[in-house]
């Protein structure tokens, strides 16, 4: 540790870490120090550029860290921070989820008044701190794919991990030791500026940074150790993880641990963009009135950043093929930036491509057909991919509008006002999701496997009162701000910096 820096890896909360565990963080750190360098001592400029893709449409600015992607950044093309309106969301690709959260927080901060700024700690090739989490990144993927294709390996290793392993205070000493060298991608933010991490990660490294009014944004409804870093404020999505992180539930077995402070946790409700949650009764009227007159039920098939669960989604499609063809269904499939996954749905399912509209990698496009899609007929099979991460991602945000349901495992997508089909998960941490949804009366039950999600696409076809239930819960939890939590985080980030002046 460098002098008067604290050693956030030693305690947690008032818990202390016991030597054992603390002895494996420095060796998690130390192995990644030989494997790809301290760059502590680089000097790594900051600069300012609107976003090339989400710019216009959420009013997001990038943060590009490093002398490689300063020379990209022409002076034209550079900005100033603001230092007043300013709020940084610092995130990583992860998978979507976390980009998704982003965009929500960017959304929110948007239409509040202030100016987000996009830090991706995942794409700084240059700095130590990129390809640590990419290559954690990395092991991530493959393990979700993994436990797709092996059940033996999901049983045994993967559902564990995901649920227990990461739950465990030791496991968060290791990332507390592996974000000190994430950190020098600070060295040259401004630290008055608020951040929020969508990723406990981007939190973590912004403390130890330097920053100083720091938001961590945990997206589960699952309590783990993975997602804490003291020294920020905590928010969370539901009352039921609130108690969890609070009492920090189950963190070290039995043991009766420390509790948060108070005035570390704060209950926001869920992250969601302004411009689904300022539309929840416009779209749902319009999902209701398609039911009663008989029109396709819009379905949307979204494909996480995994590239997992190919073969649930093929056995979807098969089931809805028949119905798309009456005219009874219609469907949208959004690959994100997995082409290949699409060429594999293709060719194994016959005659898919033959009444398939391929939406590819034009985001006027896109963006055209889902306007269309919100008040317009839609038939037949829609297909989406984009090349470029912002599109892949926010394409699924467009979409939602005017589908009906929504196809997903039990993620941040969750969290959503859509009503929402929940299929297998990938990891033990998101069954909670569904759980949740679930009790607010916006989602199924997760169907465990293709029979039971044909199941429940049945009563959705068939028997109108699954989709009227949910549409009207979803426009009574907007009442109730369940769906506030964006703005919300936007707003405690904001005030941190005002009360701490």
């Amino acid at each position: 540790m460098t002098e008067g820096k604290i050693d956030r890896a030693a305690s947690i909360f008032g818990n202390v870490i016991s030597a054992k565990d603390h002895r494996k963080a420095e060796r998690s750190k130390s192995k990644f120090i030989r494997r790809f360098g301290d760059d502590s001592g680089a000097d790594h400029p900051a600069v300012v550029r609107k976003n090339p893709y989400i710019g216009d449409a959420l009013g997001v600015r990038d943060i590009r860290v490093g002398q490689e992607e300063a020379r990209k950044v022409p002076a034209e093309q550079r900005e100033e921070f603001d230092r007043e309106k300013g709020v940084i969301v610092g995130n990583i690709r992860m998978g979507f989820g976390h980009y998704r959260i982003s965009m929500a927080m960017a959304s929110a901060a948007s239409a509040l008044g202030y100016v987000p700024y996009w830090m991706d700690l995942n794409s700084f090739p240059e700095t130590t701190c990129t390809k640590v989490i990419s290559a954690q990144n990395d092991l991530y993927s493959k393990g979700s794919r993994m436990s797709q294709k092996s059940k033996l390996f999901n049983r045994l290793f993967w559902e564990p991990m995901n649920y227990e392993g990461f739950r465990k205070l030791s496991y968060n000493a290791s990332d507390q030791k592996n974000a000190e060298l994430m950190a020098p991608v600070f060295q040259n933010v401004p630290k008055d500026i608020p951040l929020i991490g969508t990723h406990v990660w981007p939190a973590q490294a912004a403390i130890h940074g330097g920053m100083k009014y720091v938001v961590n944004a945990i997206p589960d409804n699952w309590p783990m150790a993975l997602h804490l870093a003291e020294g920020s404020v905590h928010t969370i999505q539901t009352h039921q993880a609130y108690q969890g992180y609070r009492i920090l539930n189950g963190m070290r077995g039995d043991e009766v641990l420390k509790p948060m402070p108070a005035d570390s946790l704060v209950y926001t409700g869920h992250y969601v963009d302004h411009e689904l949650v300022s539309n929840i009764e416009e779209d749902c009227r319009k999902r209701l009135l398609r039911k009663k007159n008989g029109k396709p039920m819009h379905f949307l098939l979204t494909i996480g950043g995994a590239g997992a669960q190919k073969e649930i989604f093929a056995g979807i499609i098969r089931y809805l093929l028949p119905m798309v063809r009456e005219g009874r269904a219609a469907l949208y499939v959004n690959v994100g930036d997995y082409r290949n996954v699409w060429d594999q749905l293709t060719s194994e399912i016959r005659g898919l491509k033959d009444i398939s509209v391929e939406h590819f990698n034009s985001w006027e496009n896109t963006e055209n057909f889902a306007a269309g899609a919100l008040d317009g007929d839609v038939e037949g099979i829609h297909a989406f991919w984009h090349e470029n991460i912002f599109q892949a991602v926010y394409c699924t945000n467009l979409l939602m509008r005017s589908c009906d349901v929504l196809i997903t495992k039990p993620s941040e997508l969750s969290f959503y006002p859509v009503p929402k089909l929940f299929i297998h998960r990938i990891g033990g941490h998101e069954k909670w999701g569904a759980i949740h949804s679930a009790e607010i009366g916006d989602g199924t039950l997760e169907c465990q496997d293709i029979p039971h999600v044909i199941q429940m696409l049945e009563l959705f076809m068939n028997d109108p009162v699954l989709l009227e239930d949910m549409c009207h819960n979803i426009v009574r939890n907007k009442e109730m701000g369940i769906y506030d939590g964006a703005y919300e985080a936007v707003k405690l980030a904001m005030r941190l910096k005002e009360d701490r002046r």
